[in-house]
């Protein structure tokens, strides 16, 4: 068996700080994703942004989300996805591992431009949720005509 010896600062100050760092470490492994409580990590839904030349297209992975329990709306140069997510805990269990989390969730997206936001549509199909956003015409790119100077 292999020994290993600690340097141990002599710094009360250091000693302090060590002590609080490992108190602050506790607190977070408590807070973990699979407790109940605040999420440390991680931000949901997990998004996908991108675009063509006439719409925004965004695509979000909410799982158990049923269409029920969402709300979409989308103003100026964003979109805000809000629901809930509900599991339902096991009677009479012990979970070895509790990953998954539930409860009410908000995600504001900022866009590159403005859109149009009567000309938005919304799909959920298996778990994923499909916003298309048609961009606002002053947002949509314009050919220029090149004049030739004689």
């Amino acid at each position: 068996m292999n020994r290993y010896r600690w340097f141990v600062p002599r710094d009360p100050f250091v000693n302090e700080f060590s002590r609080l760092q490992q108190q602050m470490a506790r607190v977070m492994d408590h807070f973990s994703p699979g407790e109940r409580g605040p999420r440390t990590v991680g931000v949901f839904p997990a998004v996908n942004v991108y675009e063509d030349n006439d719409n925004y297209f965004l695509t979000a992975e909410i799982p158990g989300v049923e269409q029920k329990d969402l709300e979409i709306t989308a103003v100026y140069d964003s979109v805000t996805i809000k629901g809930d997510r509900k599991i339902e805990d096991a009677e009479d269990v012990n979970y070895h591992r509790r990953e998954r989390s539930g409860g009410k969730f908000s995600r504001v997206v900022t866009l590159g431009d403005r859109i149009d936001p009567e000309k938005v549509e919304a799909n959920l199909k298996n778990g994923v949720l499909t916003v298309k956003m048609a961009k606002a015409e002053e947002s949509k790119p314009k050919q220029v005509s090149i004049k030739a100077n004689d």
